[in-house]
């Protein structure tokens, strides 16, 4: 009994200090046993750092550049090799030269652990279930749990001296974006901590029934910007800059329902299922994507998968029983080998499975090799699909039937209607400190 009691208290969540600086990020964890383990590591001497101790200087040198070259390939190696988030912290935990070789790894998306897994408190919460309101930042609290280590998790907040009243834009590279009237917010959704850019231009059409926000990178990037888009505009703010860029939007008055970021490219969705991209140097420039209709997706998510742009599409197909339909998912892969584009429908996923929430304003992942942190391969991980209280994620399996409580839930996250910017709904999320912290 005493053991297990341990083991129930070291799975519990620390909850961060309201109105403190939030802690280091090497420092914080799901669990008080990790935050221990990384303390500890931190406080050691690099074993990667030996090789790179003598001055650069005379015949050392090259020496020294071939051993500092192969030290970052071996840490990328054994960063492609974590299997939980946890892994990460006790990595990015150990010295300095660890942690500076997360920012120089490829991509997130090559990563062979799982996001967290974000779900705000209190009861489920659909779409359009009444009138759009702002969300009260004093009451937004969520739990972050690691799908590889069920029995943890962390309870976090927005911190205090936030503006109260905000409208949800969109989660990107770690941060929930907020905007009302003239004022906008950022939060990592990891530590609390807040960022808050300069004032919006009045009258910017952001939230109610129309907005979408995403980071084009990390926040500490130094080419990092923050794009707002609502119906007719696109307000840019390069981080560090006191003023926002408008830029207008040619989309017939339609609405942005997705972005994605595709080999250095912003790739945008709007309402009428179009694919647009958007390039902001030297000059803004959006651009349609020439693609081959050969059918017309009902609903649909795009996902990054390494080298590969998918979309998932919820279909149906008759029953055949009482001429019953069934809800499942078919996946294409955009061609742009062949023009016009062409999507190619994929019969499995291999070793891969995709991380989506329903609300297309949320990021999306893939993983490869999930079986390694007790996931499943050629499966679509959806962030709570239904109205029980105590689910947290489903898994449906690629080419089975979606349960009837899903398909239910997903047509309050219809294309055909408006976003609901009063909604902050389950979604997966990497912590900003996974994108690299300097």
């Amino acid at each position: 009994m005493a053991g297990s009691r341990r083991r129930r208290r070291r799975g519990r969540a620390r909850l961060p200090q309201q109105g403190a600086e939030p802690s280091p990020p090497a420092e914080t964890a799901l669990s008080s046993r990790e935050v221990n383990t990384v303390e500890r590591t931190s406080k050691n001497a690099c074993p990667a750092s030996a090789s790179t101790s003598l001055p650069l200087s005379g015949p050392h040198v090259c020496a020294d550049l071939l051993d500092s070259l192969l030290q970052e390939i071996l840490l990328h190696e054994i960063i492609a090799l974590f299997d939980s988030f946890h892994d990460f912290l006790a990595f990015i935990g150990t010295c300095r030269s660890w942690r500076a070789a997360v920012s120089t790894f490829p991509s997130v998306h090559t990563f062979s652990f799982p996001p967290l897994h974000f779900k705000p408190d209190g009861p489920y919460v659909r779409p359009h279930s009444g009138p759009i309101k702002p969300i009260l930042l004093s009451d937004c609290k969520w739990q972050l749990s690691d799908p590889s280590k069920k029995n943890s998790s962390l309870a976090c907040s927005v911190p205090k001296n936030s503006p109260n009243k905000m409208r949800y834009l969109g989660c990107s590279y770690g941060y929930l974006i907020f905007s009302y009237e003239v004022h906008c917010l950022l939060v990592d959704v990891y530590t609390g901590r807040k960022v808050r850019p300069p004032k919006l231009p009045r009258n910017n059409d952001l939230g109610y029934f129309c907005g979408i926000g995403i980071l084009t990178a990390p926040l500490i990037s130094p080419n990092s910007r923050l794009l707002l888009f609502s119906r007719d505009s696109m307000f840019e703010w390069q981080v560090g800059k006191n003023f926002w860029s408008e830029h207008t939007l040619d989309l017939d008055d339609e609405l942005i329902y997705q972005i994605v970021f595709f080999k250095g490219d912003i790739f945008v969705v709007d309402a009428v299922l179009r694919l647009h991209t958007i390039h902001l140097t030297p000059q803004f420039r959006m651009q349609k994507i020439a693609i081959k209709k050969e059918f017309v997706p009902m609903n649909s998510w795009l996902v990054v998968c390494g080298d590969m742009l998918l979309m998932i599409e919820q279909d149906f197909s008759s029953g055949r029983l009482g001429g019953s339909s069934d809800a499942f998912f078919r996946i294409f892969r955009l061609n742009f080998s062949v023009e016009p584009a062409k999507w190619v429908k994929l019969d499995k996923l291999d070793n891969y499975a995709l991380f989506v929430s329903l609300d297309r304003r949320n990021p999306t992942f893939c993983c490869m090799s999930p079986e390694r942190w007790g996931g499943k391969s050629n499966c679509i991980y959806f962030a709570r699909l239904s109205e029980d209280p105590d689910e947290t994620w489903t898994a449906v399996e690629f080419g089975q039937p979606v349960p009837d409580s899903a398909v239910r839930s997903m047509f309050f996250y219809d294309i055909s209607l408006s976003l609901d910017c009063g909604v902050l709904s389950s979604l997966w999320v990497f912590p900003s400190l996974v994108y690299g912290s300097g």
